[in-house]
């Protein structure tokens, strides 16, 4: 039987939204493994004066579980 997780994270970038979505898979990804999908869940941007200075999001990354049974 397959089993999957999720774990809620938080990310930010400099650059762009796209960028902390990379962001947050690429530091899951260190510590789990078997990454399958990435839900953004919340999007916020911090501003200064007439700039936006940095991107943050809130995703939930699902992974896949192993089930702890020998590969043939």
């Amino acid at each position: 039987m397959t089993m999957l997780k999720v774990i809620e994270v938080l990310a930010e970038s400099d650059t762009s939204f796209d960028d902390a979505v990379q962001n947050a898979v690429t530091q899951a990804a260190q510590s789990v493994r078997n990454v399958k999908s990435v839900y953004v869940k919340d999007m916020t941007a911090t501003v200064d004066g007439d700039r936006v200075t940095s991107y943050r999001i809130n995703a939930k990354i699902t992974f896949l579980l192993e089930d702890g049974t020998p590969q043939e």
